[in-house]
């Protein structure tokens, strides 16, 4: 069985592969329901952990640490980030792993899917455009080690954008350039997508890994809590999050014509009293946010020489807020386009490219710069070598691997190679803003080096041995974005994968963060 998995913030959608359809895939919930969608939920309680579901149910116990927004995390960890929950430093994949695990569990057993254990499931996996390579490489990882056949991982975006081809494909004889606006629950994407019928070609991608329909639910808590003159950090776990969840469905029931939000704030805590907040202070206070995706927009298409676009095409489920779509087409007028499946789009679009008869064929990109660190001018100083430059083409699923090569002649007894991604590179050509770094790998370049496997305790020096080797680096890039690099000299070679394996970071607290915002709670 094949599907589509779109690993979100605050949800994670699946849809089928059936026979040229792509529905979405529905969860039985344990009150008797079903919903479209799985809770990426963890919760915590000495050595008791619960998912999905059963953590949502938890929320309001304060004996549990519930984990949420496990998406944003993955944005500055690597394979061995430790999260803190209060009373253990528990290793981040391995929580990942069991959430997928208890994910499988419930396509199993409990959705709608004609599943029966020991069944393969084939997944295509989605990730931020913005994603770095450790996003993508726990992602797949996790998915990988919880039984999933993972059969690739794309931009979140960009799978939405064969979702717009696949339903618009008829009449579609030239190429279009469409313009992919993703506004999910915690994070936000954009990709300018060259398509015609059947291939897609991502020529850019930006985003903002921390905004989403989360920041604008808590905009309308802050708003409520003033109208109450209550304190938002008085509130207890449960209370707080009785209090978005009531603040994310009364936005989720927002139409352009509503003219104020009743918020029951009963339900937060028995005895405080019910609010009238006005959609125009909602929507006043959440233009900046908006702003901050337009700006993301019109950067992209700045960089891109403004080319012109047939289409902006509206998904997930925070671009369903009015003012979204308001703003938009103010700045891009009937170009606008809204999905008919805001929260499924690229669930579908993942489910369309998992299915090899669909015929589809993507080009995806680079997002970041990758390089190395190198030393000049007879170690002086350092300068940075973009192995990978910003937007250069992936390959497609099954295609070799992307190959580049350094050769040359060493001068150091020990090669020192520290990696690293950014977003963008200064005029002086050095990394600049977001900036995610890696490995460092030691190498021997003496030949007297060789047999040592650490090299930490080696004193770097020049080395006359070393001048007289011939160095070569061999780096390699999947689809999926994963880099490793064979490094090579006379009569000796080693491989490694290359991502945040050694890095020492702190343990990353497991309490959710707030954004922060304009305004002031009494």
């Amino acid at each position: 069985m094949k599907i589509g998995v779109d690993f979100g913030t605050t949800r994670i959608v699946v849809a089928q592969v059936d026979r040229g359809n792509y529905p979405v895939v529905s969860f039985a919930t344990p009150d008797g329901g079903s919903e479209e969608w799985y809770p990426p939920l963890i919760a915590i309680k000495e050595g008791e952990r619960r998912f999905g579901w059963e953590a949502y149910a938890l929320q309001d116990d304060a004996e549990w640490t519930v984990l949420r927004s496990v998406k944003r995390l993955l944005n500055d960890a690597g394979p061995n980030t430790l999260i803190d929950t209060g009373g253990a430093h528990i290793p981040l994949l391995h929580l990942l792993r069991a959430l997928v695990e208890d994910l499988r569990g419930n396509v199993v057993r409990n959705s709608s899917l004609p599943l029966k254990e020991g069944d393969v499931l084939e997944a295509m996996l989605g990730v931020p455009a913005h994603a770095n390579s450790n996003q993508r490489f726990l992602t797949a990882e996790a998915f990988r080690l919880a039984g999933f056949s993972v059969l690739g991982v794309l931009n979140e975006p960009s799978a939405a954008s064969i979702e717009f081809g696949h339903r618009n494909k008829e009449g579609l004889t030239e190429k279009q350039k469409l313009l992919v606006y993703d506004l999910g629950g915690g994070t936000f994407d954009v990709s300018l997508v060259e398509h015609d019928e059947r291939t897609h070609t991502v020529s850019a991608s930006d985003g903002i890994s921390t905004l989403g329909g989360d920041d604008f639910d808590l905009l309308l808590a802050e708003l409520a809590s003033e109208a109450a003159g209550i304190d938002l950090d008085h509130l207890n776990q449960g209370e707080m999050f009785r209090l978005l969840e009531e603040c994310r469905r009364r936005k989720e029931s927002l139409h352009p014509n509503t003219r104020k939000v009743s918020i029951d704030l009963d339900a937060v805590r028995a005895g405080l009293p019910e609010v009238a907040v006005p959609v125009a202070d909602f929507f006043e206070r959440g233009r900046p946010l908006v702003e901050e995706t337009m700006h993301a927009v019109r950067d992209l298409l700045d960089r891109h020489g403004d080319p012109e676009i047939h289409c902006l095409y509206v998904t997930g489920g925070g671009s369903e807020l009015p003012l979204v779509s308001r703003m938009l087409r103010e700045e891009f007028g009937r170009r606008v386009k809204r999905s008919a499946y805001t929260r499924a789009a690229t669930a579908i679009g993942l489910a369309i490219q998992a299915d090899a008869s669909a015929g589809y064929q993507l080009r995806d990109r680079f997002t970041r710069y990758f390089g190395v660190w190198r030393e000049a001018d007879a170690g002086s100083r350092v300068v940075f070598d973009p192995l990978f430059p910003k937007n250069t083409a992936l390959p497609s699923t099954g295609e070799p691997a992307l190959e580049i090569r350094r050769a040359y002649q060493p001068v150091h007894n020990v090669g020192h190679f520290r990696y690293l991604e950014c977003t963008h590179l200064g005029e002086d050509g050095q990394p600049s803003g977001d900036i995610t770094v890696w490995d460092e790998i030691l190498f021997p370049l003496d030949p007297a080096l060789q047999a040592i496997e650490d090299l930490r305790a080696v004193d770097v020096g020049i080395s006359e041995a070393a001048t007289r080797q011939a160095v070569e680096e061999l780096y390699q890039c999947d689809a999926a974005g994963g880099v490793s690099v064979t490094i090579r000299t006379a009569g000796h070679e080693r491989v490694y994968r290359l991502g945040r394996w050694a890095v020492k970071t702190a343990p990353v607290s497991a309490a959710r963060k707030r954004r922060a915002t304009t305004s002031k709670i009494r």
